[in-house]
């Protein structure tokens, strides 16, 4: 039985409660309660996240394993990478931060997850999201090509770790770009991980990999108490972070 959360005063019970392999909602760890900032914090800090669909309470989840990318081992394919030294070449091309936070979510909630139809970045998960951003937690990472939108994520930020959320793409190759230049800007803040929630081909091929939860949950202990960055723009030179420039400069030093 999974514990229901009436009010913001119900904590979270441990994720070692979540249900298991053999259930029919593998990873469910509890229902109910509200997506508040000081809810989705501390949701995140331990591992949890909401996902639920229309009609359903909100719906948190610790799947064990967890799927996740260790920013050093992305992996860039030969055509994705003469891709990035193009984009990064172009003026016409770039990265931004946060410019467009809104319009990145609400394209990334048009794209239904592993082929289900309608979203699962309902309306309130999108208010949410949305003041969790303004709240200074939230980041899009936005691929933009002749002036146009093309492609972007969005994702969550404590301490020295990300999460990331979501992706779009409306030109072949953005999403990935944006991932490329997130995976860049967390090299040089000393961000190690960027969590990935749940295991898929696409992911696999990038780099992501399994982690056991305890080994998730043993990292995220470590990292989102630690200082976050605090300087949320792209510059092009962090592209040399994947050795688009030739040797990939060292990771900036932890802010004190």
């Amino acid at each position: 039985m999974i514990a229901w959360l009436h009010d913001e005063l119900t904590p979270l019970p441990p994720t070692a409660r979540a249900l298991g392999p053999d259930s029919d909602a593998p990873g469910l760890l509890a229902a109910g309660g509200s997506l508040s900032v000081a809810r989705l914090t501390e949701a995140y800090s331990h591992g949890v996240f909401p996902w639920y669909g229309d009609g359903q309470p909100v719906l948190w989840w610790s799947p064990d394993p967890r799927m996740v990318l260790r920013c050093a081992d992305l992996r860039i394919s030969h055509s994705l990478r003469k891709r990035l030294r193009r984009f990064r070449a172009d003026a016409h091309c770039e990265i931004r931060i946060d410019s467009a936070f809104d319009r990145v979510i609400e394209a990334c909630a048009s794209v239904p997850r592993d082929g289900q139809p309608g979203t699962w970045i309902v309306g309130p998960m999108r208010a949410a999201y949305r003041a969790w951003h303004r709240a200074g937690a939230v980041h899009s990472f936005e691929t933009w090509i002749d002036g146009k939108l093309a492609g972007g994520l969005y994702g969550v930020n404590l301490g020295r770790m990300f999460f990331g959320e979501s992706m779009f793409a409306r030109e072949t190759d953005a999403s990935k770009i944006a991932l490329a230049a997130l995976v860049a800007f967390c090299r040089a803040h000393g961000i190690e991980a960027i969590d990935c929630q749940q295991n898929t081909a696409h992911l696999a091929s990038l780099g992501a990999r399994e982690w056991p939860r305890r080994a998730f949950e043993a990292h995220l202990a470590r990292c989102v108490h630690e200082q976050a960055p605090k300087d949320w723009s792209y510059h092009p030179s962090l592209w040399a972070q994947l050795g688009l420039d030739g040797p990939a400069a060292p990771p900036t030093p932890a802010e004190p």
